[in-house]
């Protein structure tokens, strides 16, 4: 499945809900989100942007793959899926 290329950071939050993710603060024109679902604390940033670009959607997926421990693909059909 291709990464869209009109997802948002606020819909991406949003999305991210289901693995516990919160945002916790704002900054500007970027989101704070944590999740600790898997034991530790992850923390990651989000720009509040839309379209968010393909590249920065990438590697925020990425990041939130190895933290759950799953391949990139799968979390992307989860994510996009109910979408």
């Amino acid at each position: 499945m291709k990464l869209p290329r009109d997802l948002g950071g606020e819909e991406l939050a949003q999305l991210l809900t289901r693995y516990s993710y919160q945002v916790v603060r704002q900054t500007g024109s970027h989101m704070r989100l944590v999740s600790s679902c898997k034991g530790p604390e992850h923390r990651v940033t989000i720009p509040k942007h839309k379209p968010l670009r393909v590249g920065t959607l990438s590697g925020i997926l990425k990041e939130i793959a190895a933290y759950l421990e799953m391949h990139r693909q799968a979390l992307i059909e989860e994510l996009l899926q109910r979408r």
